[in-house]
């Protein structure tokens, strides 16, 4: 409110939310068509640094294990120490990126809820005021939103749970008994470093295993990302590219097989308080159950804009949600990996500046 007793409200032609890896490929892509940042537009990112999900990443994920890490439009990633953590690596990536291209980006700014404003314009209301819009590119990516599956006598567990966006490395878990939950990526990663430190490790997946060999060249990542569009263009909630493609094999992976490290069990039927058991009489005591089971969109300050469909997701095509055509959604389903995101940023500001072309909608009083 302003002296006066009326809302001041801030009007822009876009607002963009989020600044990982889509959010600033948006925001580069909108300079460079030459509207300017805190006139034309404005970024607000909820993270208290530049990094994106980067910057909470387990120290143990240094540089040198980040698979397909592609570089921000108009600026290259080089002379990076492959040792160095991955949060530090990116996060200093990301802050010179948006102090080369003046991006300004306002943080920590949260995001509350994006809802039908005045003259056609969308209403978005943060900690740091509203904004008026005649356009959204939202890029809250998925870290905010871990998936916590529910199983019968979870609440009776004596020991520790913990998913993998609190993971903080493998030295917490020495000499413990260590259950890891989940057949992706992550799982994989964190099994192979607790298996170092920990009394013994146990993996359980809904599913087995893909392991992938040979070269994942340009025809199999279109045919994967293809699959996942599928599911977006029908409505239903985005898997991740990564889910599609399968687990890649190397040498590392090779070792812990041959160690037994990746020998994987189906998952259980319940907890117990001191592990886990299956209804044909297995069960396994463990000190801590580690969730690497993914995450979901975070995409929860869009519900007033009623944008999702009856099978739960929101229906996109591009970028833009079939449901209201000032959104485009970047980071989303099939523009989840990193070089999805980028090329998603540039297509989403094509379309929002197709929007902007049409006559001016008249800006909110405030």
């Amino acid at each position: 409110m302003n002296d006066f007793g009326f809302e001041a409200v801030r009007s822009v032609d876009v607002v963009v939310i989020g600044a990982g890896q889509a959010g600033l490929s948006a925001a580069f892509h909108l300079r460079r068509t030459g509207l300017e940042p805190d006139r034309d537009f404005v970024v607000l990112d909820h993270s208290p640094e530049a990094g994106g999900a980067w910057q909470f990443r387990w120290p143990s994920l240094t540089y040198g294990k980040v698979h397909g890490m592609h570089a921000l439009p108009g600026m290259e990633l080089t002379g990076a120490d492959p040792a160095r953590p991955s949060s530090e690596v990116i996060g200093a990536y990301f802050d010179t990126y948006e102090r080369t291209f003046g991006l300004r980006v306002h943080r920590p700014v949260d995001v509350t809820a994006v809802r039908e404003g005045e003259g056609g314009r969308l209403r978005v209301e943060t900690s740091e005021g509203v904004w008026a819009t005649r356009a959204l590119i939202n890029a809250t990516g998925t870290w905010d939103r871990p998936f916590w599956p529910r199983y019968p006598g979870q609440e009776t567990f004596r020991g520790r749970q913990l998913h993998t966006s609190g993971y903080p490395g493998p030295e917490a878990f020495a000499g413990q008994r260590v259950l890891v939950v989940g057949g992706g990526a992550s799982g994989t990663q964190h099994l192979m470093e607790i298996a170092e430190v920990a009394a013994g490790t146990t993996w359980v997946t809904r599913s087995e295993p893909v392991w992938r060999e040979g070269p994942f060249g340009e025809a199999e990542g279109r045919a994967a990302v293809a699959l996942v569009e599928d599911r977006v263009r029908r409505g239903l909630p985005p898997r991740s590219v990564v889910s599609v493609t399968g687990l890649p094999l190397n040498d590392a992976i090779r070792a812990a097989r041959a160690r037994g490290v990746l020998d994987r069990l189906p998952m259980f039927d319940r907890i117990t308080p001191t592990g886990v058991a299956w209804d044909d009489g297995r069960a396994v005591d463990v000190d801590v159950i580690l969730w690497a089971t993914g995450f979901r969109a975070a995409i929860d300050h869009l519900t007033p804009l009623r944008l999702r469909e009856p099978g739960g997701g929101i229906r996109v095509e591009g970028t833009r949600a079939v449901r209201d055509e000032r959104v485009h959604l970047v980071g989303y389903g099939p523009s989840a990996s990193t070089i999805g995101a980028n090329r998603a940023g540039r297509a989403a500001v094509s379309g929002v500046r197709r929007l902007l072309a049409r006559e001016p909608v008249a800006a909110p009083a405030g």
